[in-house]
């Protein structure tokens, strides 16, 4: 086989070129063309590749590019595939903002911003057109001159460097994108991905503080069928727990007066969540929320369902066991999948952490160096958070709430537009578009 392989000619005789990545010269083609049959060749122009790598924008569906910066003069969201007829009101979207925005305590930035939004496209006599939905809000308290150390020195841990690493320049005030305040577009249209979840399929998403440096809210203290908004709310760290809402405070408070700052942990747990959302292999539930919430600013760690403590179990003792309840329906007797398995949601509570590191920008002595590289000591100026998972809460919340409504318009485009298998699928009904029920 190997003799006979080595002395067989050539098919096709002539040389060939090796400019054309090994494929035949038009030469050696047209010596196959007859009377009867022509081959024309064109030669291929190379394609320059264009890279779409923004970074601006969430979700394939409920699409959502935010904007602005911390010292500009102002942020906001572009909202797009939202659905149409749904009721809309710059006071829905506030609620979630005023949770949000700084100032609101002493354990928070004590940058005065009233973060007033305001809705210039895609609602029409109070509810969505189904074109796109812009929203704004204007900067109003900037200090720049509280920047001019970071203008030349990076701050330690901060994005300051790896944006001038990157781009080879930067907005210096405020810290640019990396701001939090980038956030401000997120919350408002988190705001209405939770309304139209609750409308639809009465699917409630609620995070809370669970831990505060080494104050950590023990397991099982919070009921996540029965924790209300008005719970997280009674207190300004947003520990549902008021016990250990007065030691998280206290906590940061004491690094609060030394210039320093701590970080922390949000649970969000996520109830009537649909069967069905999130798909296999790349594009897991899972994976859309943590990919969503890691891009939080200061997010260091996300888990789901038993998440690390997960490790320590045996198979028989971590197995969710199926049971049939009153209604029929199949359910899990335990919920150390936290409500998904095999990237899809399976109608349990859905239970996630995420982890937020201590702010970077702190009034403690560090050292750094400057963009001429040489090495300096920094007390970094400005107004800053001592804790950022107060704050962070309706964030989260916001985040979970797009991923969600994403992957529900995911689901009845590709599992609900035909009839289902009713022996093993639920059906994702349709609600009545009822102005009363609809708003939040």
């Amino acid at each position: 086989m190997a003799s006979s392989l080595s002395s067989s000619k050539s098919f096709v005789s002539g040389s060939r070129s090796t400019t054309e990545g090994g494929f035949f010269q038009t030469s050696d083609l047209r010596k196959f063309s007859s009377p009867t049959v022509q081959i024309s060749v064109r030669r291929s122009t190379p394609r320059k590749l264009a890279v779409q790598a923004a970074g601006s924008t969430y979700g394939n569906y409920f699409r959502v590019t935010t904007y602005g910066e911390s010292h500009g003069g102002g942020v906001g969201c572009v909202i797009d595939g939202c659905p149409p007829r749904i009721p809309l009101s710059e006071a829905d979207m506030q609620a979630d903002l005023d949770r949000r925005r700084p100032g609101q305590s002493r354990i928070t930035t004590p940058r005065k911003e009233t973060d007033t939004c305001k809705i210039y496209s895609g609602v029409a006599d109070g509810v969505t057109t189904g074109s796109p939905i812009h929203v704004s809000v204007p900067n109003t308290d900037q200090r720049g001159h509280d920047y001019s150390e970071m203008a030349i020195a990076y701050r330690p841990s901060h994005a300051d460097a790896t944006y001038d690493f990157k781009y080879g320049v930067r907005s210096v005030q405020g810290g640019g994108r990396s701001s939090a305040r980038e956030t401000i577009g997120r919350v408002a249209a988190g705001a209405l991905a939770k309304t139209i979840l609750k409308a639809y399929s009465g699917t409630e998403v609620l995070a809370y503080v669970s831990q505060v440096h080494k104050v950590i809210l023990p397991e099982g203290v919070v009921d996540p069928e029965t924790l209300t908004l008005d719970q997280i709310e009674s207190n300004i760290v947003r520990c549902p727990d008021p016990e250990y809402a007065e030691k998280m405070i206290a906590a940061i408070d004491a690094v609060r007066v030394k210039g320093d700052s701590v970080g922390g942990v949000v649970t969000c747990i996520v109830r009537n969540v649909p069967r069905g959302l999130g798909s296999p292999v790349f594009d897991k539930l899972e994976a859309e929320l943590a990919k969503a919430l890691m891009s939080l600013p200061a997010t260091k760690g996300f888990e789901f369902g038993s998440g690390f403590a997960g490790t320590f179990l045996t198979g028989s003792e971590h197995n969710d066991e199926f049971y049939t309840d009153e209604n029929g329906r199949i359910r899990t007797r335990t919920n150390r999948s936290g409500g998904i398995q095999g990237g899809i949601s399976n109608g349990e509570v859905i239970n996630m952490r995420i982890g937020f590191k201590p702010t970077s920008t702190i009034g403690r002595k560090q050292h750094t160096v400057t963009r001429e590289k040489q090495e300096i000591e920094l007390i970094a100026r400005g107004r800053h958070d001592p804790c950022v998972v107060p704050r962070a809460v309706p964030m989260v919340e916001a985040m979970v709430a797009l991923v969600l409504v994403d992957q529900l318009m995911a689901q009845y485009a590709q599992c609900q537009l035909f009839p289902i298998n009713p022996a093993l699928q639920e059906s994702l009904e349709l609600p009545k578009i009822e102005p009363a029920t609809m708003s939040s």
